[in-house]
């Protein structure tokens, strides 16, 4: 069913993960799709995959905590109905006695400036339609803190919650929604940046990036008139709630 047939989405962050998946979820919905991130390679691998499957899907690779590039990026798209602001990082020296001052810059310019700018960028284009759906990906880690994710980590997507319920505030009379999608361990290659990467078995029980695709997707095919605020989604096996020893 292509419900999303004429639509354009961005996606940033689309070179792997949740956001690779949310391109699939979308152009399988008939959207057509561009997606960002800042190795062309991997956007290259995505776009090829999408386009197997019949979809429409262009590259358009982009350092997103570069607000001028971010602002021409969005220029050269034209019409954006839906962004999903996917780009997002972690450090593994995330505790208070091993982070540093520079890597907690880091954290907060992708994951705070990093989704800011792509939708402040896209604002005007969906005020003038009155029409528009930003989807920003946060992480059970904004509502729920833990030593698993880190300081800066978890403080980065608490922001992410705010800004959502924000952008609902001042533009939902604009017709514009803001959905923000707090998800659990979801087995992407954020992964490997933990102190403890986890075994296969337990990537196998966790979320996997197509749950995700699926979760954008179904927000972003709801009416103009149903605003999905948030979504809070986490594995049935859910590590902060077993209390594994390897949290810490």
């Amino acid at each position: 069913m292509s419900r999303l047939a004429g639509k354009r989405a961005w996606i940033t962050g689309g070179g792997s993960g949740i956001g690779a998946a949310s391109a699939h979820a979308l152009a399988a919905s008939g959207a057509e799709i561009f997606v960002s991130g800042r190795r062309k390679e991997p956007l290259e691998e995505v776009c090829a995959a999408v386009r197997a499957n019949g979809g429409t899907v262009h590259a358009l690779p982009l350092d997103t905590t570069d607000k001028e590039a971010v602002h021409d990026a969005a220029q050269e798209i034209g019409q954006v109905d839906i962004l999903v602001a996917s780009a997002g990082l972690n450090i593994p020296n995330r505790g208070m006695t091993d982070i540093t001052p520079e890597a907690w810059d880091h954290v907060v310019n992708v994951n705070i400036n990093g989704v800011f700018y792509p939708c402040h960028a896209v604002l005007p284009g969906m005020r003038a339609r009155g029409d528009g759906q930003l989807i920003i990906i946060s992480s059970w880690a904004g509502r729920y803190s833990s030593r698993m994710t880190g300081a800066a980590y978890s403080a980065t997507k608490r922001a992410l919650i705010s800004l959502n319920e924000s952008f609902n505030d001042e533009e939902g009379a604009n017709g514009i929604r803001s959905t923000v999608i707090m998800p659990g361990e979801v087995a992407t290659p954020i992964m490997k940046a933990r102190p403890k990467p986890p075994s296969e078995a337990d990537m196998a029980r966790m979320l996997q990036p197509e749950d995700l695709g699926d979760t954008v997707r179904f927000v972003a095919e709801m009416p103009p008139r149903a605003c999905v605020n948030e979504v809070l989604i986490s594995p049935t096996w859910n590590r902060f709630y077993q209390g594994v020893s390897e949290l810490a």
